[in-house]
Formats: structure tokens, C-alpha cells, sequence
């Protein structure tokens, strides 16, 4: 590539907005700007906190010796918008509004492309969006529940899961279009998708805690169980969504989010943190086996990533369970800055057209 695209990227987190200047895909600043429960408890609503974010934003870049003007994009972390398919998304006034009034939810993320939005079109270039958790490319036949009230929904770390791909895609001189792969997400959450020829044909949602248990959600439930602890009075309904979503999975049994404290307890002869452990590398490999029967046995590799897939000893639990199926491949952490990059760059640099917000699940 001829031409260097200078890109700033947003994160912004509930307790922290991470920043990060790239040339092309070279990082050339980074920091992570720390907020106090002080600072933030003075806002109503997330969205009230964005001329407070931006400032500190602006500040540090001009701290940084980062100049505006000379950027040439500006890309923030998607947030919990109505559901679009895949891609980099040129922020627009119907996208603001939806992350303003919190269309599916409030969450900090919405933040990003509302920052991304002012700070480029205050130097006159532009801002985008990529990937936000709420990518929908799901299957027709996958949203079928089981109760025609309920249809399943798509919501997982859509980002990271894409990137992931694209990555091993071009590691084997091939396109992520042309590709079948199954991608676990793992961290304080888990989701693990069937990704189709550039499309995630079918994932749980793993906001609600969907899927294979993780550090801090419960995952899929007996439904009949879970209907007695809700109606038992014993329960509000806050108290049983942090059950699932907070307090669920290794927080639940073990009192832990830390993988790395849960393997220390295996060493020190923990008999229930073992069995915890390896039942949780037992559901992720479940539903890796899942997508494997959804993509009909034809995958190209599965790919395993997230902050637990820093752990040598998770990774051989699932490895050993489905390596029958296609070669398993391991990419640690979640460089989410990076990812926000690349997808600005496409555009860029022309590889790809920048997807127009408000037109979702019916233009796919």
C-alpha cells in the first residue's frame, strides 16, 4: 500500500475510553485514559458523558503531540445499535440518534461513534464505526427458539471474532470470503460463531449469557430450573439477570473471573475449581461441535481467541476435544484497536465500500 492513512481509534469502556493513532496498521500512540467513579457518577446517562470523554480525548492527543488535523480518519467502537450485518459503517445522523436514546440498550460503546462523529467532522474527515457487538448475518433457520414469541438473537464479540478471521484468513493466502471457520471468543464472556464465507451464520447472544458458561455469565440454563428460581420469591428480576450476567459462571462457583487464580487453585489440589474449569473448555467445545454440524463438517480451521486463550492449559482441554474436526488455531488477547484500524482502512484504501447505517436485517 502506497499511501499512509493516519487513524484514530476509540474505545470507550465503563470505567475507561482507550485511544490509539495508527500509520496504516503501525501503532503510533496509544494510552488509556482512566475515569473515576467520581467523574462519572455526576452524569445521568452514558450519553451525557460525551462532551466529558471528548475533552480528555482531545487533551491527550494534543499531550501526545497527535495533531487533528492531520488525521485522515477517525473510527469508533461500535455500539448497541439495531442489528446490521458486518462491516465498516460511515457514521450517520440515524446511527447518532441511535446510540443517543440507547436503541437496544445503554452501554459505554455507544459512545464511540458519537465522539468519532464530532472530532472528524470538526477537521472535515471522516468517521466510522466497525463491527459493533449487535452484527446480524444469522441464518433464517437459526433464529428459530422453540416459543414463536422468542426469536434468538445475534450479539457477541463481533469484532474481535471478524478480525480474528480475516487474520488466519490471509496467514493461509486466502480471503476471508472464500473461508469456513469457527471462532471462540473467550473472555469474561464467551461466544463462539460459525462463520460462512465472510458471514457469522449462526452464534449465541452472548450479552445475555447465551452459550458456554464463561468467567462472569452463567450460559445457556435448565429452563426449568431457572423458572422455579424466578418465580420461588426469593429473586427480583435485577437479582436474577446479575445471576446469569455478572455473577454467573466461574464467579458463581468459584468466587473468581481470573482464570489465572482458578488455575492456581487447581495446583493447589482444588478438586471444584478442576471440575469447573474443565467444564467450561467441555461447553466451548460443545458448541464449537455446533457449528461444525451448522457449516455441514466443512470447516477450514477453528480458531481460538481472547484473553483466556492465553492459557496453554484451556486451550489443550478444547483442542484435545475437537482437533477431529479441523486444525484448532490460537490467537491470545483481543487487540481491538488494531481491528478498528483495519476496518477504517479497508475503506480507505478502497478495499471496501463503507456500509450506510439504516439499512439492516432487511437490505442483507
Amino acid at each position: 500500500m502506497d499511501n499512509v492513512f493516519k487513524i484514530l481509534t476509540i474505545n470507550p469502556g465503563s470505567t475507561s475510553t482507550k485511544i490509539a493513532v495508527f500509520d496504516n496498521e503501525d501503532l503510533v500512540f496509544e494510552k488509556t485514559l482512566r475515569h473515576s467513579s467520581e467523574e462519572i457518577g455526576q452524569y445521568e446517562k452514558i450519553s451525557d458523558q460525551f462532551e466529558f470523554r471528548k475533552t480528555v480525548i482531545e487533551e491527550s492527543l494534543r499531550e501526545g503531540g497527535v495533531k487533528v488535523c492531520n488525521l485522515h480518519a477517525v473510527v469508533g467502537r461500535g455500539g448497541l445499535l439495531k442489528p446490521i450485518k458486518g462491516g465498516t459503517y460511515a457514521v450517520n445522523e440515524a446511527m447518532i440518534e441511535d446510540l443517543r436514546v440507547g436503541v437496544l440498550g445503554e452501554h459505554a460503546s455507544n459512545l464511540g461513534g458519537i465522539i468519532a462523529k464530532q472530532i472528524g467532522d470538526e477537521v472535515d474527515i471522516p468517521s466510522y464505526i466497525v463491527d459493533p457487538v449487535v452484527v446480524d448475518e444469522m441464518n433464517e433457520v437459526a433464529r428459530v427458539s422453540g416459543i414463536p414469541e422468542i426469536d434468538r438473537k445475534s450479539i457477541f464479540h463481533a469484532l474481535n471474532q471478524k478480525a480474528t478471521a480475516r487474520r488466519a484468513a490471509k496467514e493461509s493466502g486466502r480471503e476471508y470470503n472464500d473461508c469456513n471457520f469457527i471462532v471462540a471468543h473467550m473472555g469474561g464472556g464467551i461466544s463462539v460463531g460459525a462463520h460462512e464465507k465472510g458471514r457469522v451464520i449462526d452464534v449465541a447472544n452472548a450479552l445475555d449469557g447465551e452459550g458456554p458458561f464463561s468467567p462472569e455469565r452463567s450460559g445457556g440454563l435448565p429452563v426449568g430450573d431457572l423458572i422455579k428460581m424466578c418465580f420461588s420469591g426469593k429473586y427480583t428480576q435485577d437479582q436474577i439477570k446479575k445471576r446469569i450476567k455478572g455473577n454467573g459462571g466461574l464467579v458463581g462457583y468459584l468466587n473468581s473471573n481470573d482464570v489465572r487464580d482458578v488455575q492456581d487453585k487447581i495446583a493447589n489440589g482444588d478438586e471444584k475449581a478442576k471440575l469447573v474449569y474443565e467444564a467450561m473448555a467441555y461447553q466451548v467445545s460443545k458448541e464449537i461441535g455446533s457449528c461444525a454440524s451448522v457449516l455441514k463438517g466443512n470447516v477450514d480451521a477453528i480458531l481460538l481467541t481472547g484473553g483466556i486463550a492465553y492459557s496453554e492449559v484451556f486451550t489443550n482441554l478444547i483442542k484435545e476435544s475437537v482437533k477431529f474436526i479441523a486444525d484448532v488455531k490460537v490467537y491470545p488477547g483481543e487487540d481491538e484497536m488494531i481491528a478498528l484500524a483495519q476496518g477504517g482502512l479497508r475503506v480507505l484504501s478502497k478495499e471496501e465500500e463503507p456500509q450506510v447505517y439504516g439499512c439492516a436485517i432487511e437490505c442483507m
